[in-house]
């Protein structure tokens, strides 16, 4: 963003969504915005979400992505609340609102305004929010970390994170084992700030950026892997898990979020059925992740 010509900005607030319709439409908001977090409204308990973008950006893409989200949900298609807020302040909130993070044991979130002294026993990331999906602070990307943190002593080899949003999981997988990581998103966007986000870490060797829709490309295909990583939505996750299985190597693992704790039995019925055993459960608020590996 420009900070001499301020873009202007508004907020689309979603309130009253039941637990079960929040991945869809945090997934049909993420089309458009570049930022959406998502809050639970206790005295009701339902779900709100609230996303930034430039004010009437993607408005032909937005509306049937809220319709889909509204089939798979079951529900009918909520409010969508609009209201302006000038780039500046966004900006200016978002980076008081991101601190540094401490994630598990070993991994250490740090934005870029503030100093970066050498932090020892910890793998030290530097990132900014809301850029794309991904800063550290989503109980899924904080669950695949703690994930990988439990079996990085395996030190696998070949590894593939798909839809690497803003890379975090791919930079904390080439940071910590010193391998090459194939990160791939089927957004434009994702991938160069995927991209950038590597070259800011020092890891612009280690860490590629690649366009790509997932298994169906022909380059990611072609691979077999030590390690997935695989944050996107249940239904998305089971419907890849054959897929999943075959190009994970023997004793490989796969680290699975995007999915509410609700969701974990569905997830897993799929990936045991193509031949993958549960090891481990991470709960982080609302949302699961899982570490399955291959029989």
């Amino acid at each position: 963003m420009n900070r001499r010509h301020p873009q202007t900005l508004e907020t689309l607030t979603i309130d009253g969504l039941p637990e079960e319709a929040v991945p869809h439409f945090e997934a049909a908001l993420q089309t458009v915005c570049p930022t959406v977090g998502y809050f639970k409204d206790d005295p009701t308990d339902t779900w709100g979400l609230e996303a930034v973008r430039e004010t009437g950006v993607g408005d032909e893409e937005l509306l049937p992505a809220l319709v889909l989200a509204s089939a798979l949900s079951g529900i009918e298609m909520p409010e969508l609340k609009r209201a302006p807020v000038e780039a500046e302040g966004w900006l200016a909130r978002t980076v008081q609102a991101f601190p540094e993070q401490e994630i598990g044991a070993r991994v250490l979130i740090r934005p870029s305004h503030v100093p970066n002294p050498v932090t020892y026993g910890r793998t030290v990331l530097r990132l900014d929010a809301g850029l794309a999906f991904g800063s550290g602070e989503h109980g899924s990307t904080r669950g695949c970390l703690i994930g990988f943190e439990g079996m990085a002593h395996r030190r696998p080899r070949r590894i593939l994170d798909l839809g690497t949003g803003s890379g975090i999981l791919a930079m904390a997988a080439a940071k910590r084992l010193h391998r090459k990581v194939l990160a791939t998103d089927i957004e434009p966007w994702s991938v160069r700030i995927a991209a950038e986000n590597a070259r800011m870490n020092g890891l612009r060797n280690l860490l590629e950026a690649r366009l790509a829709d997932g298994w169906r490309h022909r380059g990611v295909r072609a691979g077999t892997y030590d390690l997935v990583f695989a944050n996107i939505l249940a239904r998305p996750l089971c419907a890849m898990a054959k897929s999943l299985s075959d190009h994970l190597a023997p004793g490989g693992t796969a680290i699975l979020a995007g999915l509410l704790g609700t969701q974990v039995r569905m997830v897993l019925a799929a990936h045991r059925r193509a031949g993958m055993v549960l090891e481990r459960r991470i709960d982080q608020g609302a949302w699961s992740a899982l570490v399955l590996r291959k029989r």
